[in-house]
C-alpha cells in the first residue's frame, strides 16, 4: 500500500503543479500605459481658454497613465506557484529587481476556498482568482488580477484548479488523521 505520494506520479493529477506568471504581459501592459500616458500629455498640456477643464482633465489622465507605467515598468515581478501534493503546501515565490520573495501556505493552515472575479465581461476585461480562507482569518488570493496566469480569464480552469487544490487538502487532511489513529490500515489508499 501506498501513502499520498507514490512513486511514478499520475498523469493527470502530478504530486506538484507549477504555475508561472507572465512578466512579458505585465511590461507590456506598462509601456502601453506609458505611451498612451505620453501621447496624453503631450496633446493637452496647455491649460488656457475655454477648453481648460477638458484640457486639464486630460493632462491629468496622462499624467496618470504615465506614472502607472513607470511603477510598471519599475515594479516589474515575476511570481511562481507550487501546489505540492506530497508536502502539503502551496509556495508563493516573488522575484523582484528587490530580490525573492517567499511565501509558504501549508495545507493545514487552509479552512476553505472560494472563486473571486474581477473585471467586466462587457469589456471582455475579466479575471478569475482564487481565494484561500486561512485559519487565522487571514484571506490570501492566488491568481490574483495583474499577475497574467494562463487561464485565469476562464472561470473553468481556474474552478478546476480550485477543486484540484481543495481535494489534496482534504486527502492530506485524511492522510493526517490516519497517521495518528490506530485502525491506519483502514485509511489508507492505494494509488
Amino acid at each position: 500500500e501506498q501513502g499520498i505520494c507514490g512513486k511514478g506520479g499520475n498523469l493527470m493529477h502530478p504530486d506538484q503543479q507549477v504555475f508561472k506568471s507572465h512578466g512579458g504581459k505585465q511590461a507590456g501592459l506598462g509601456w502601453f500605459s506609458l505611451g498612451v500616458g505620453l501621447v496624453l500629455l503631450v496633446a493637452f498640456r496647455s491649460f488656457d481658454g475655454s477648453g481648460m477643464t477638458n484640457s486639464l482633465a486630460g493632462f491629468l489622465l496622462g499624467l496618470f497613465l504615465f506614472l502607472l507605467g513607470l511603477a510598471a515598468l519599475f515594479a516589474h515581478t515575476k511570481q511562481t506557484m507550487v501546489f505540492d501534493r506530497c508536502k502539503q503546501q502551496i509556495v508563493i515565490e516573488e522575484m523582484t529587481r528587490k530580490g525573492t520573495r517567499k511565501r509558504i501556505i501549508l495545507f493545514q493552515e487552509i479552512a476553505g476556498s472560494s472563486m473571486g472575479y474581477f473585471g467586466k465581461p462587457s469589456n471582455c476585461v475579466n479575471f478569475h482568482f482564487i481565494r484561500l480562507h486561512l485559519r487565522s482569518g487571514e484571506q490570501y488570493i492566488l491568481f490574483a488580477p495583474g499577475w497574467f496566469y494562463d487561464g485565469c480569464s476562464n472561470r473553468q480552469i481556474m474552478e478546476a484548479r480550485r477543486q484540484q487544490l481543495e481535494s489534496w487538502i482534504k486527502e492530506g487532511e485524511i492522510h493526517s488523521f490516519c497517521q495518528t489513529r490506530a485502525d491506519y490500515a483502514g485509511c489508507t489508499r492505494k494509488s
